[in-house]
């Protein structure tokens, strides 16, 4: 059997340096190859910097990325691309498809001659991998991951550089059905537009059978235990879910909060604990791998997630999945994924009120932790693959056809 050969290409890939960026790209990915009916490279560009020093931070790391590694079996190149201060939102496909053109072609030169390029994040990846497939004459399929097309997609030069890529990609997907609308609000006009949902590890992320004994190894204490998981940045609303927890301890319940991610607020939502009095009752966790994120999902008792928007967050069916229920804004594709009441509330009001009332409701009504469970596992990845694998084929079927 012939093999599908897929290049990979997004700057949301891990490495070595950050195992956790972009992991659900990576999973995704690593679903489709147990498949066996796939051969992959990955391009995954950084940002050029010129100094490891660690006071650089984010930068240091960038300049630290290995150029090619081995990851899970994967084979993966990080090329440099420039990266400019206050023009980089409009010079970036540009310049990372330059930057990347070279891997492309060395990957061609070890005999890698490609079918099709699975690109991820619609700007500036998409646009990127939308010049290189031109470049390398071949078919392209993008993913639009949320902030691609909710947040970037309102600045007219990245929305016309995206309509460009769309015409040239042979496929736009989408991770939930709303962003798959919110890419004809925009006017793409690939001939293929179609939602294939992020899926959930159920043998990773999987109910503890003894959550006392979980709490005690964790020192995880709280009546209720809540976690908050993402970046420590402002769209992800870790500082709401502070207040609420103020809140629903002023109403007598016992709550304590952990918050599970790394990022520039961390100094502000600590201030913001400890003057709300909450200096013992917050934990900041730091970012964490995901077999000890399924620990902390499996000892809570509910997830809140109160983000501005998201795209189709993984770690609501990651919670489910371990039985603990959620609380989430009603953005992107969340309710999509929360089967209200069954496994959690979803919130219409981005509030701290609104996220201490739903909680406190949630404590009193638990749904069963075995419901939830049974529940993810209606999310797992086959689906996607399958899709996947249908829809490359086709479009390496199509492409060959018209360019014999």
């Amino acid at each position: 059997m012939t093999r599908l050969k897929v290049l990979t290409f997004s700057t949301l890939f891990p490495s070595s340096v950050r195992p956790g960026h972009g992991i659900f790209v990576e999973t995704r990915l690593r679903e489709l190859m147990k498949s066996g009916e796939v051969e992959s490279r990955v391009v995954a560009p950084v940002p050029w910097f010129p100094s490891m020093d660690p006071r650089w931070g984010e930068y240091a790391r960038f300049a630290a990325t290995p150029s090619r590694e081995q990851r899970n079996g994967l084979d993966v190149r990080h090329p440099r691309y420039l990266l400019l201060p206050k023009v980089g939102m409009s010079s970036a496909p540009l310049t990372l498809a330059l930057g990347a053109r070279a891997a492309v072609q060395q990957l061609i030169d070890e005999g890698f001659d490609f079918d099709v390029i699975d690109a991820h994040y619609y700007y500036p990846d998409g646009v990127a991998a939308a010049l290189l497939a031109r470049w390398f004459g071949k078919p392209l399929a993008v993913t639009a991951r949320g902030s691609d097309l909710n947040l970037i997609g309102r600045h007219g030069l990245p929305r016309r550089w995206m309509r460009w890529a769309s015409r040239v990609a042979g496929a736009s997907i989408g991770v939930s059905q709303a962003l798959v609308d919110r890419m004809h609000e925009l006017g793409f006009a690939s001939p293929r537009q179609l939602m294939l949902r992020n899926g959930v590890d159920v043998e990773r992320f999987r109910a503890d059978a003894d959550r006392a004994a979980l709490r005690a190894r964790l020192g995880a204490e709280g009546s209720p235990l809540l976690v908050s998981v993402g970046n420590l940045v402002p769209l992800k609303g870790h500082d709401l879910v502070i207040e609420a927890l103020a809140l629903l301890r002023g109403q007598g319940l016992q709550a304590r909060l952990c918050i599970i991610g790394a990022g520039p607020l961390r100094p502000m939502l600590e201030a913001q604990a400890d003057r709300l009095g909450l200096r013992s009752e917050v934990r900041f966790l730091g970012a964490l791998p995901q077999q000890d994120l399924a620990d902390w999902y499996a000892a809570a008792d509910m997830l809140l997630l109160a983000s501005e928007r998201e795209g189709w967050p993984n770690v609501l069916l990651e919670s489910m999945a371990c039985g603990t229920p959620v609380i989430a804004t009603a953005v992107g594709g969340i309710p999509e994924i929360v089967k209200v009441p069954l496994t959690g509330r979803v919130v219409e009001e981005r509030s701290a009120r609104s996220l201490a009332d739903a909680a406190k409701a949630l404590w009193q009504s638990p749904p069963s932790r075995e419901a939830l469970r049974n529940y993810a596992q209606g999310f797992g990845w086959q689906a996607t693959t399958d899709g996947q694998l249908a829809l490359f084929g086709d479009m390496t079927r199509t492409w060959r056809t018209r360019h014999a």
